[in-house]
């Protein structure tokens, strides 16, 4: 049964004085101030891993702080195993009972079972911690997007028919120990699709690419057929492996559809096809295109940032698809005030976020100087009180590009390293919620 906090996990708290150490201490002390918090992380986990009956299993308590030792120092749950097993600082943050050290299976099973809105609740403790200790008000803020990528390759459509192959090959070998009655023939066509997939990467010309484009879209239809030959001869078949078989053929077939349908636009009738309508990743299909500016395309999610004067990271969204950063600007200021119960007294943005409308808006909810790093047409008058407030907010705003580039270096936020949509939100939020609460800790008065 899971329990919420470890019985008598240790006598002492036996943290190193490495700056490591003293910053994991300051970093349990905090958690140790809002028992509240433990009950969210012990509801997603009684949800969705272990039952309320049998032995006990790693506390709600010492996952959520593995997760953040996790976060913390960007470790594998290998790593995290090892070092949870070797270093005292960490079992002493982690609160893990004195003759039991959890294995990595453990850990990535109980970890990745915390939901993001956990994980935003968490982070809305911290900055009420931090504005009742006067190191973040909220009365200035910055606004920038950043992109996270998600955990697959540059995509091609060649690459994504030879994953689709390589998908059915695998349900059709599963499905031979599902059927009743004469066995199941089929033809494994892996081999054919890779020797396709590479002629296109190092053909050149288009008519011979498009050749082995017709070749390759055909061995994807052949094997579609396979699968749905299979898929009739496990409809009477009553189990829970034929029962997951078919949930996987839901999940993957109209993707795979989808995939021969945006190869045939493209390759074949030349058609250029919308970035909403194409599937890049077979394993990942929410990732989104996201274009920047001139910079290379990315695949993933688009993330915008609030940020307040202290450096802590007031607010994440991960948007859907690749929205323009004007559009977004009023919603997250919404959110800000929502959160805060008022309009922050100043406020800077990229340039991306301007125009005449969102200027309009945010003087209209209370925000006395609202500079843009770009003027795109608007009169620093217009925006703040005189040129030096101007420079200042546009110097300000640029700090949390440093933010940014901490999160991403340090605390994993460049790529996501989990699985589909819900944890990679919730993979994006603890990122943050580490260095919110790292950062908190070395603000904090002593």
């Amino acid at each position: 049964m899971r329990q919420e906090r470890t019985i008598q996990a240790s006598l002492f708290d036996l943290f190193a004085e490495h700056e490591i150490g003293r910053e994991l201490k300051a970093m349990s002390r905090w958690l140790d101030e809002h028992p509240e918090l433990i009950a969210l992380a012990a509801g997603d986990l009684r949800g969705r891993v272990v039952k309320d009956t049998g032995r006990h299993g790693l506390s709600a308590d010492s996952a959520l702080r593995c997760a953040l030792l996790k976060q913390h120092r960007q470790l594998s749950y290998e790593e995290l195993a090892f070092h949870l097993e070797d270093s005292a600082s960490f079992r002493a943050f982690a609160r893990l009972a004195l003759s039991w050290t959890p294995k990595k299976s453990v850990l990535h099973k109980t970890i990745s079972a915390i939901a993001a809105q956990t994980w935003e609740a968490i982070n809305r403790s911290v900055l009420a911690s931090a504005s009742s200790e006067k190191v973040e008000s909220g009365e200035v803020i910055r606004i920038d997007s950043t992109v996270t990528g998600a955990l697959m390759h540059a995509p091609s459509d060649s690459s994504l028919l030879w994953d689709a192959v390589r998908v059915m090959s695998r349900m059709l070998k599963s499905a031979e120990g599902l059927v009743r009655g004469p066995r199941l023939v089929w033809r494994n066509r892996g081999r054919a699709a890779k020797r396709r997939a590479f002629a296109i990467r190092y053909t050149r010309g288009r008519p011979g690419r498009v050749q082995h484009y017709r070749e390759l879209v055909k061995i994807t239809r052949a094997m579609l057929a396979q699968v749905d030959e299979a898929a009739k001869r496990l409809e009477l078949a009553v189990s829970p492996m034929s029962e997951a078989w078919r949930v996987t053929l839901a999940h993957y077939r109209p993707l795979i559809e989808k995939i021969v349908d945006q190869t045939v636009r493209r390759v074949f009738d030349g058609q250029s096809v919308p970035a909403r309508e194409k599937i890049v990743s077979l394993f990942e299909p929410h990732a989104d295109i996201i274009v920047k500016g001139g910079r290379d395309t990315q695949y993933g999610h688009k993330l915008n940032l609030v940020a307040g004067r202290s450096g802590l990271v007031l607010d994440l969204v991960v948007e859907a698809g690749n929205p323009a950063d004007s559009e977004r600007f009023l919603p997250m200021l919404e959110r800000h005030i929502t959160f805060f119960g008022k309009a922050p007294r100043q406020a800077a943005a990229d340039g991306g976020y301007a125009s005449g409308r969102n200027l309009d808006e945010a003087k209209a909810r209370g925000v006395h100087d609202m500079a843009f790093h770009k003027k795109v047409g608007l009169r620093v008058e217009d925006m703040v009180r005189s040129r030096w407030v101007y420079r200042k907010l546009r110097n300000f705003r640029a700090g949390i590009e440093a933010g940014i580039s901490c999160l991403k270096r340090a605390y994993g936020l460049g790529r996501c390293t989990w699985r589909g949509l819900d944890h990679f939100k919730a993979y994006v939020w603890s990122s943050v919620v580490a260095y919110n609460l790292a950062l908190f800790s070395q603000l904090r008065p002593t």
